[in-house]
């Protein structure tokens, strides 16, 4: 089992610090989000000079706040600072995040991470021709392209979305997609892959797994509850991955959310959902429920993420619990 560690990019937590222990517990990628507060371009850059074999990766940059010509140049530029070793991670992130963060219109998604990942297909060629397109969003003509061989993964959550993946990605990020529905999610990749001469097996599949693990069992079930109500109660998006199995609870959650009653909303997750989210309990619990996940469902690749709500108290340990030279011991 191939197994990234997406760090905790808030807090006390040095990620530069997690990243190469995290290269000496086995893992086969480090990752980081973006969404405030750190520049995950700049982290993951001092963590190649830092690190020698391990990947690296952005789970995820945004679609919105670079331009498909400067993600090209960073893709390019931090792949050949890791000599080789980044895969560019896109998403569309979220209204809140684009609209009040960003100051910018969260318009049409789905069309922009298309051409957005089109586009940085055609910029990181290397081939001869100059780059010309002539999107419903993007229009670039006449510069020539760099090349980098970068692997784009695309955190699509919605069938329309997930359709991008299929025609155009190296991988497939989902994140709060219960994980007993992710092979049925999988399909409408699979199909827009075939109807563009793609083999979906050559798609991976890393989905984000919250984990905790910890000698209290109840700390590390707080901590993916934590999670979960987190990202239903803030985003809608999540909300309907989720809620697409769990729709009254994912409605409680949300409702506790918008009336600022964080507590009651991590109170609504139920065990279920903690089961079909993440995987949590003592250290030899929680490896066993990972092993679980890859063996029993379409999973390639999991990505742990320690919930950002305990990572200062549990990201070191978890992370060591669940690598991969620990599992094998």
């Amino acid at each position: 089992m191939r197994l990234g560690a997406l760090l905790p990019h808030l807090g006390d937590t040095d990620p530069i610090e997690l990243a190469t222990d995290a290269e000496g517990w086995g893992y086969d990628s480090v990752w980081l989000g973006e969404l405030w507060g750190r520049n995950s371009v700049v982290t993951l850059t001092e963590i190649a000079c830092h690190t020698e074999e391990i990947g690296i990766g952005t789970a995820i940059t945004n679609v919105y706040s670079r331009s498909p010509a400067t993600l090209a140049m960073t893709a390019a530029t931090l792949d050949d600072a890791a000599d080789g070793r980044f895969t560019l991670g896109v998403g569309t992130s979220t209204e809140k995040a684009i609209e009040d963060l960003h100051g910018m219109d969260f318009a049409r998604p789905v069309r922009r991470a298309h051409e957005a990942i089109e586009l940085l297909q055609r910029f990181t060629s290397g081939e001869s021709d100059r780059v010309r397109y002539d999107g419903e969003i993007f229009s670039v003509a006449d510069f020539p392209p760099i090349e980098a061989d970068v692997p784009i993964y695309h955190a699509a959550l919605g069938p329309a979305n997930r359709r991008v993946v299929g025609r155009l990605c190296d991988g497939w990020l989902p994140h709060n997609v219960p994980f007993l529905d992710l092979d049925d999610a999988f399909e409408g990749i699979a199909t827009a892959a075939r109807e563009r001469g793609r083999d979906p097996e050559a798609i991976t599949v890393a989905p984000y797994v919250p984990a905790a693990a910890s000698e209290d069992p109840d700390e590390a079930e707080r901590a993916v509850r934590g999670h979960v109500a987190y990202y239903v109660g803030s985003a809608a998006g999540y909300r309907n991955a989720v809620g697409s199995r769990f729709p009254e609870a994912s409605e409680a959650i949300a409702s506790a959310w918008n009336q600022g009653d964080r507590e009651a909303a991590a109170e609504a997750v139920t065990e279920e959902m903690v089961a079909a989210l993440g995987v949590c309990g003592t250290p030899a619990e929680a490896r066993a429920q990972l092993e679980a996940l890859y063996e029993e469902t379409i999973v390639d690749y999991p990505l742990v993420i320690v919930p950002q709500q305990a990572a200062d108290d549990l990201a070191a340990g978890t992370l060591e619990a669940l690598a991969p030279l620990a599992t094998e011991g």
